[in-house]
């Protein structure tokens, strides 16, 4: 793919360009510029956006104009610094570079959080990009110190790591597909530290929810909760999707990502064969639009008419970019480079004058609570970047 920065006059004949437009409409500013002109005209806005310890950008409301901010606790701060680290990579800007050690600072309190199952999510999207760019020994310790947090959710009796502390009066010990995504910090905590109580609770909760989680046509649920007294499986419900017995996207997505990643640091075949049977079930869905993009759930029964999640689908492509070098299977990266060629497009792209943080728009986030709906999320811009980075590559992100 190459660089995709344009410097020095490039950009400014870009912005100049948007200049001599005021008076034409902002769609037919995105037809006239090329789409890679259209991301770095986005990926200048991440940049440019000011933050602070208690303003990182989460979502932006095209409706209403309006970007949502959040605190380091939301399960979703990491992404932003995550963002500009890898945009450093894509770019090799050290402006992003410089801005992602400035925020990737904002998240560092949350190594002490136990109140919270989404210490991956946030540290690891955060100070493990940093630490794969800077090699840096203080981003070894923060990955290790919040480890060492997330350890004290497991439970032994159950063999899981507790998602979430709300609705104790109903769910005794929830566990959601999400945190399969949680496990790559523990894996890479035994790789820094040589301290295998990490891998070993990492490799239970994926045997837990491999038994679990998963319905006889691979699709997944997305909670399970257990008795903590006998470790049984209590229920088996939603918390994001349309009803129980529906497959959420991303639930499948997670799903399919977190068991390519646990292969890539166990080698253990029955986790490459959940990932594919799981990616099975999702690329082979009758209700699976052509472009490659999904609704939000499978089994809505508005489709076509559904929403669909753009998160959803850069969670999949990424993922399938290393499930493709574990297999050798075309379906996997032909998927990846189709969501790619879809989301590089005008319909996908936030138009050049969207004063907001973000790449992308269509993801949604939680339809029933009908929060989140039809907008941009720092999630899906993550995993649309790291997508591009590993199609780059050839290859998959890190080796154990």
């Amino acid at each position: 793919m190459g660089k995709l920065w344009v410097k020095g006059f490039g950009v400014f004949f870009i912005l100049a360009l948007l200049s001599c437009k005021e008076n034409t409409n902002k769609k037919e500013i995105a037809k006239i510029l090329p789409v890679d002109s259209l991301l770095q005209i986005r990926y200048q806005k991440i940049l440019d956006y000011p933050v602070d310890s208690v303003t990182i950008p989460r979502s932006f409301d095209p409706k209403i104009n309006k970007i949502f901010k959040v605190a380091p606790k939301d399960w979703t701060s990491g992404f932003y610094p995550g963002n500009l680290w890898q945009l450093y990579k894509l770019t090799e800007n050290e402006a992003f570079k410089s801005k992602a050690r400035d925020v990737t600072a904002y998240i560092e309190k949350e190594k002490f959080n136990d109140g919270t199952h989404d210490m991956g999510f946030k540290i690891y999207s955060s100070f493990g990009e940093g630490f794969e760019v800077t090699k840096s020994e203080h981003y070894e310790n923060v990955i290790i110190e919040s480890a060492g947090t997330l350890a004290t959710r497991f439970n032994e009796t159950v063999g899981s790591i507790r998602s979430w502390d709300f609705n104790k009066d109903i769910w005794e010990y929830p566990v959601i597909i999400d945190n399969m995504m949680n496990l790559e910090l523990l894996f890479e905590a035994t790789k820094i530290s040589g301290d295998s109580a990490f891998h070993k609770i990492a490799v239970q909760h994926a045997n837990t929810t491999l038994i679990n989680h998963f319905r006889d046509d691979n699709s997944s649920f997305h909670v399970i909760v257990y008795d903590t007294v006998s470790g049984n499986v209590i229920d088996k419900v939603t918390h994001q999707g349309y009803n129980d017995s529906s497959s959420w996207a991303r639930g499948q997505a997670w799903g399919i990502y977190g068991f390519t990643m646990c292969y890539r640091y166990t080698n253990n075949p029955v986790y490459l064969e959940q990932a594919e049977k799981s990616a099975e079930f999702y690329l082979k869905h009758k209700n699976l639009p052509n472009d490659g993009i999904p609704f939000w759930d499978f089994d809505d029964p508005s489709l076509p008419n559904a929403l669909k999640d753009v998160s959803a689908a850069t969670v999949v492509a990424s993922a399938l970019v290393e499930l493709a070098s574990f297999t050798n299977k075309s379906l996997y990266s032909d998927y990846s480079k189709l969501v790619l060629r879809t989301l590089k497009s005008n319909e996908y792209i936030l138009s050049p004058g969207i004063e907001a943080p973000f790449i992308l728009k269509h993801s949604t986030g939680n339809w029933p609570k009908k929060d989140e709906m039809d907008v941009s999320i720092n999630y899906a811009d993550f995993y649309f970047l790291e997508l591009m980075l590993r199609l780059e590559n050839s290859t998959h992100k890190k080796t154990p």
